[in-house]
């Protein structure tokens, strides 16, 4: 559905929404016919919302593809992937709240470790930590490059932001340099366009650079690009939904994408348990809340299936506690999968539930417990992501009828 239809419908009346995210909650077993991660953790509170709501799975951007963290979250957000694109380096600016102007280029770099043949050995330089990595960062925003402004911001452990502010007009269509493994060089930096040069240009000398300014670091030696982009002009989520709208999230990005959208957004300590005391604060002052939880997604990455499934656990623990803040419609899922078995997003399809809500129209589901086997057979089935954020505030009582 067309996102300005959707606005037509919305009303500013109705139940307050809570969109809990598990950062890469789908999964797979280990072994066949095991369990997967959600259906392993033992998860009573989430089981009792199942049981008594509806349940399905999503396709974030469509059949078979494994989507990067942008594109997922603005699915659950209920902006067509497909359409509504944006580089990864705009969402790293506003999460951090660097000032971006028309005409920037905003890039997300990894601090990486390459050997001395400037193969890449760790992708993320060990995922140094945000203190020793701050230093490092401040050598690289000390590179000057003739013709352009050049800006390092640091975002969180290895990830950081790098702004090119060329002189002459540019657009950002560049390939990454991260090739996405290890055991091989970095890839160059390559335009799309004559009119994506200039940033190329600049990106290519700023690069040249580096490996001299880090020569003496013993692991975050190098970098690598991706997501380059320019602030697009999009619908804002409070105006399409008409919700007052809060993300609360530990990492700089996710609060990117939803500042991206028109939300507001607050920064919480990376611990599920720290989203109590945020939501509670700020419960009267908003509509609509975005709950993000990394660790499961990090887990997933790093191959380590207890972990994840003790995260997951976590969170089920604190669920009372967040529902007990006055919200009235709740949605937990992911924003793709990422199992521990795969350890990176894959394309399978993630299990979601939605409860609650005066215009719920509930369907009664299994009580097999959340997991992608039961939401498989869930009573809402099988949609894209997109469409699952106009079915939680109609569930609300927040959208009207279409037509006559």
């Amino acid at each position: 559905m067309d996102l300005r239809d959707v606005a037509a419908l919305a009303q500013p009346t109705g139940e307050k929404i809570m969109l809990l995210v598990l950062d890469g909650i789908g999964g797979l077993p280990l072994e066949p016919g095991g369990l997967t991660e959600l259906e392993t953790a033992r998860t009573p509170h989430m089981d009792g919302l199942l049981a008594s709501g509806d349940a399905g799975l999503h396709v974030p951007v469509a059949r078979g593809v494994a989507p990067g963290s942008g594109p997922g979250h603005l699915s659950l957000f209920g902006f067509d992937p497909l359409e509504y694109r944006v580089g990864r380096g705009v969402l790293a600016a506003l999460g951090v709240e660097f000032p971006l102007q028309s005409g920037d280029v905003a890039i997300r770099g990894n601090l990486c470790t390459v050997d001395d043949q400037g193969i890449i050995t760790d992708r993320r330089a060990g995922r140094i930590p945000s203190d020793e990595a701050q230093p490092v960062l401040e050598l690289l925003d000390g590179i000057r490059i003739a013709g352009a402004q050049t800006f390092v911001r640091p975002v969180k452990e290895h990830r950081f932001l790098l702004v090119l502010r060329p002189e002459e007009a540019t657009e950002a269509g560049i390939a990454d340099t991260d090739p996405g493994v290890t055991g091989t060089a970095a890839q160059d930096v390559v335009a799309g366009s004559p009119a994506s040069e200039p940033a190329a240009r600049v990106a290519r000398e700023w690069l040249a650079q580096v490996p001299g300014v880090l020569a003496d670091q013993a692991r975050a030696n190098m970098v690598l690009l991706r997501g380059f982009a320019t602030l697009p002009d999009w619908p804002r989520f409070p105006d399409v939904f008409r919700m007052r709208s809060l993300a609360i999230a530990a990492y700089p990005m996710y609060r990117g994408v939803a500042r991206l959208v028109g939300m507001d957004a607050i920064a919480v300590e990376d611990d599920p348990a720290a989203l109590i005391p945020a939501l509670r604060n700020r419960i009267d002052d908003y509509d609509f809340f975005f709950l993000h939880v990394k660790g499961t997604d990090k887990a997933g990455e790093d191959g380590d299936f207890q972990r994840k499934v003790d995260i997951i656990e976590q969170v089920d623990e604190l669920l009372p506690d967040l529902l007990a803040t006055g919200i009235g419609v709740t949605v937990i899922t992911g924003d793709h999968s990422t199992p521990a078995r795969m350890r990176s997003h894959s394309w399978h399809p993630v299990p979601f539930l939605l409860h609650g809500g005066s215009g719920r129209g509930h369907r009664s589901e299994g009580t097999a417990g959340f997991g992608e086997s039961e939401c498989a057979h869930g009573s809402i089935g099988s949609i894209r992501g997109c469409e699952l954020m106009p079915l939680a505030v109609a569930r609300a009582g927040r959208l009207g009828k279409f037509g006559a």
